[in-house]
This record gives C-alpha cells, sequence and structure tokens, in this order.
C-alpha cells in the first residue's frame, strides 16, 4: 500500500507539472487554461488524500502494536 500511495504521488505530481506548462499565463481563466486549473487543482487534492491515507496507515499501526 505504501509503495501504492508514492505511485500514484508522483504520477499526479506528474499531471501538475505538465497542467503548469498548458497555462496561458497572459489570460489563465480563458478557455483552454480552466482545464489545466482543474486538472492541477485535482492533482493537489490527490496529494493531500494520500499523504492523509499514509498518516492514518502510521496511526493504525501503533494502535494494533499496543494491543
Amino acid at each position: 500500500m505504501k509503495i501504492f500511495t508514492y505511485i500514484l504521488s508522483i504520477i499526479a505530481l506528474g499531471l501538475i507539472i505538465f497542467n503548469l506548462t498548458q497555462i496561458d499565463y497572459n489570460d489563465p481563466l480563458g478557455d483552454k487554461s480552466t482545464v489545466a486549473l482543474i486538472t492541477i487543482l485535482a492533482g493537489l487534492c490527490t496529494i493531500l488524500l494520500l499523504a492523509i491515507l499514509r498518516i492514518s496507515k502510521k496511526i493504525e499501526a501503533k494502535v494494533k502494536k499496543r494491543r
């Protein structure tokens, strides 16, 4: 599970970097840039959720260890 979350985080980071190149910085809220901005936001949410999942798995392992 740990490796899977890291792989997904790397893929999300790659999508963020790719979409940063697709933004028209002269008109960032234009037609072409909105899809890139939405995808960047989705990638950031993915990274955040995967980080929360990794932390919750660490907490779960520590709780099981105490019992």
